[in-house]
């Protein structure tokens, strides 16, 4: 799937702690080039992966933001599922330190051991840290300030490869057979076996494609240089601005300060998710976050976003 560098969400819950009728815990389904990713797995996370029909057998990669059971408690059922479907290939699962503990407990105790290679990269650290890179995606913690160790993700897709001048590449007498090492960014000899520096053959690839998932947390200054310039910002927005003391007390966000984080980090778009169910709908959201930033979707589940 070579150049493929779109992105496409879609949204599977984005709402907050309990459960409703249609109205499901944290999960997405991030489509990035050829890679399929679960981010968080909230309870009823694989009945929304049918009803919108997904085809999970593809997803290799689980990535879970912390240790709330709105945010992984559907994860034990996903991996029994994989088992009764025959699953032979390895799934990946990136998570805070004791989620192995967690899920391993469930499956001893109801003596359910996968038939497939189960891995577990566990995470601990305060700072930023690639933790996945293959085949031009590349996914790296953002810590959070939530009232346990909590990690959102930056995926970052650069699929493109460089454009080739060809009357430079012609002008040096370069072969053919170089012309994918050319594309790829390295140099290369002319027809006197001089190394050319690629700057004088190409032009510089597209940036890569950005998707910050920030949830949850606080209202949190230094995740901003983080996600610089991110294309698409996902930002938990669990209260509104009439309920900053129950954001500030249980360590979230308001929509507002969402709309500050997108705003100062000049992301192309917010996307709000993560709305406590004492509200009836999300139109007061999304009129706090656009008086202060100008690009704000509001998430629903089902809801899909590509760029």
């Amino acid at each position: 799937m070579g150049g493929n560098r779109e992105m496409k969400l879609h949204i599977l819950g984005c709402h907050a702690a309990t459960p409703r009728y249609l109205a499901y815990p944290s999960a997405q389904l991030l489509q990035a080039g050829k890679h399929m990713l679960l981010i968080d797995c909230g309870e009823g996370t694989q009945m929304q992966l049918r009803r919108f029909g997904v085809r999970f057998s593809r997803i290799d990669h689980i990535f879970i933001s912390h240790l709330h059971g709105d945010h992984f408690f559907g994860l034990p059922g996903l991996i029994s599922t994989y088992r009764l479907l025959g699953r032979e290939k390895p799934l990946y699962v990136y998570g805070p330190k004791g989620i192995k503990e967690a899920i391993t407990m469930l499956l001893k105790l109801g003596n359910s051991w996968t038939s497939y290679p189960l891995h577990f990269h566990e995470l601990s650290g305060s700072a930023s840290e690639v933790v996945f890179e293959e085949g031009g995606l590349k996914v790296q913690t953002l810590p959070l300030d939530h009232r346990i160790y909590t990690n959102g993700f930056l995926f970052s897709l650069d699929e493109g490869q460089y454009k080739m001048r060809i009357e430079e590449v012609r002008k040096h007498g370069i072969d053919q057979a170089y012309y994918r090492k050319i594309k790829q960014g390295k140099d290369v000899p002319d027809s006197q076996g001089k190394l050319v520096p690629n700057e004088l053959l190409t032009l510089p690839p597209p940036p890569p494609k950005t998707y910050a998932y920030c949830s949850d947390t606080a209202f949190m200054p230094a995740l901003i240089p983080l996600i610089k310039g991110v294309d698409t910002l996902y930002h938990e927005a669990t209260f509104q601005e009439k309920d900053a003391d129950l954001a500030a007390s249980t360590k979230h966000s308001t929509a507002k300060e969402a709309a500050r984080v997108a705003l100062e980090a000049g992301v192309g778009q917010l996307i709000l998710g993560h709305f406590s169910t004492r509200y009836k709908d999300t139109s007061g959201f999304l009129e706090e976050a656009l008086a202060v930033f100008p690009k704000v979707e509001v998430a629903h589940d089902g809801r899909i976003f590509e760029w």
